[in-house]
C-alpha cells in the first residue's frame, strides 16, 4: 500500500526530473584523476502539474553522499544531480547528498558516510538506492533495516575506485552504472516539488548566504545563465571537469537541527536535522526570494512548500538545491 500511494503521490505532485577503512583501497582500482564526459547539460527534469500524469519509475532513485570537506573538493558529476542536500554535520561542517533520477554520470564523489538524518530524509523515495562509504557502528544496524537498497563498498567493490589525486579519505569515488543498469527517470522523485511559472510577489535577490558553524553557502543569481551559481566557504563551486555547479532554484528550509544518539570516531556529536514537520523557508528562483512555508506531514511524504495563501509554489525547470538551515 505505501508502495501504491508513494506512486500516487508520484502521479499528482510536480517532480524533478562510509567510514571506510584502510582496508577498502586495497579492494578499489586507482584510475589517477576523476572525470566526467557527461557535462554540459542541464538535469533532464519532466515538469508535471494538475491533472497531468508521470509515467512510473523504471527503478529506484540514486541517492549519494558526497563529501563536501575543502579537501574533497573539486566533486565530480555534482552538477548531473536532479537534487541535492545539505546538510550540518560534525564540528558544524556539511555535507552533500546528491539525488539522481534522470541521468546516470560516469563517476559521483568523493563519497563519504552516512548519518542518521539521511534516513527520514529517504524515506521519501520508494526503496531507494543509498551510495555511501560506511557509517558509524551503531548506525549500522538501521540502515540495514531502512526501507533502502544499500550500496557501501564492501557490498559492491567494483562499483568504487580509488582517485590518487586527493589523499584518503577524500579520493573514493562511484561508477553509477555498476548499481544500476539506467536512470530511472524522473517519477522517482516523490519529492513533492511542484514546478511551474513562477509565484507572484517575491523580493528581488542576487545574492544570499546560509552559514552553518563551521560552512557558508552563497548562491548568486546570474541573469545571463538563469541559474544560481554555487559557492562554498567563498570559493566557486566546480566539478573536476571545470562545470560551473548552478541549480534553477535554491531553497532554504529552516528545521530543527539536534544531537543525534551518534558520534563520530573523535568523539564529536552528529548533528540530526529534522526534517518531518513543518517550519519556514525561502524559495530562491528567477532572481527573486520568495518567504514559503514547508510541511512534511510523514517520514514517507514528499515535503509541501507553500505561500501565504496556501497555494505551491513553483520551482523552476533544473537541478533544485536544499540547505537544512538551523531554525
Amino acid at each position: 500500500m505505501r508502495q501504491i500511494a508513494r506512486r500516487r503521490r508520484g502521479m499528482t505532485a510536480a517532480l524533478l526530473t562510509v567510514a571506510v577503512t584502510g582496508s577498502l583501497m586495497t579492494g578499489c582500482s586507482s584510475s589517477g584523476g576523476v572525470s566526467d564526459d557527461g557535462r554540459g547539460e542541464p538535469p533532464r527534469q519532466q515538469q508535471v502539474s494538475g491533472g497531468r500524469s508521470s509515467p512510473a519509475p523504471m527503478g529506484p532513485v540514486l541517492a549519494v553522499k558526497i563529501d563536501n570537506a575543502p579537501e574533497a573538493r573539486p566533486q565530480t558529476g555534482l552538477d548531473q544531480a536532479d537534487l541535492v542536500y545539505a546538510e550540518q554535520v560534525e564540528g558544524g561542517l556539511s555535507r552533500l547528498m546528491a539525488m539522481f533520477a534522470t541521468r546516470l554520470p560516469n563517476v559521483v564523489g568523493p563519497v563519504r558516510s552516512a548519518r542518521e538524518s539521511d534516513l527520514e530524509l529517504l524515506r521519501q523515495f520508494d526503496m531507494p538506492t543509498f551510495a555511501f562509504s560506511g557509517a558509524q557502528h551503531k548506525l549500522l544496524p538501521l540502515i540495514d533495516k531502512a526501507p533502502l537498497n544499500p550500496e557501501p563498498p564492501e557490498k559492491n567493490p567494483s562499483a568504487y575506485f580509488r582517485a590518487d589525486d586527493k589523499a584518503a579519505p577524500h579520493n573514493l569515488y562511484l561508477r553509477p552504472q555498476r548499481l544500476m543498469q539506467s536512470a530511472p527517470g524522473a517519477a522517482a522523485l516523490t519529492t513533492g516539488f511542484h514546478f511551474g511559472a513562477a509565484p507572484a510577489g517575491g523580493t528581488p535577490r542576487t545574492t544570499h548566504t546560509v552559514r552553518f558553524p563551521s560552512a557558508r553557502f552563497t548562491f548568486t543569481w546570474s541573469a545571463e545563465r538563469q541559474r544560481w551559481l554555487v559557492a562554498m566557504d567563498g570559493t566557486p563551486t566546480v566539478t573536476t571537469d571545470g562545470a560551473r555547479v548552478a541549480p534553477a532554484t535554491v531553497v532554504v528550509q529552516y528545521v530543527q537541527v539536534s544531537d543525534s544518539r551518534f558520534h563520530d570516531f573523535l568523539g564529536s556529536n552528529s548533528p540530526y536535522s529534522q526534517t518531518v514537520g513543518s517550519g519556514k523557508a525561502q524559495v530562491l528562483r528567477d532572481g527573486r526570494e520568495f518567504d514559503v512555508t514547508w510541511r512534511r506531514a510523514s517520514a514517507t511524504d514528499g515535503t509541501e512548500f507553500t505561500a501565504a495563501d496556501g497555494t505551491p509554489v513553483n520551482f523552476a525547470t533544473g537541478q533544485v538545491w536544499v540547505v537544512l538551515a538551523k531554525a
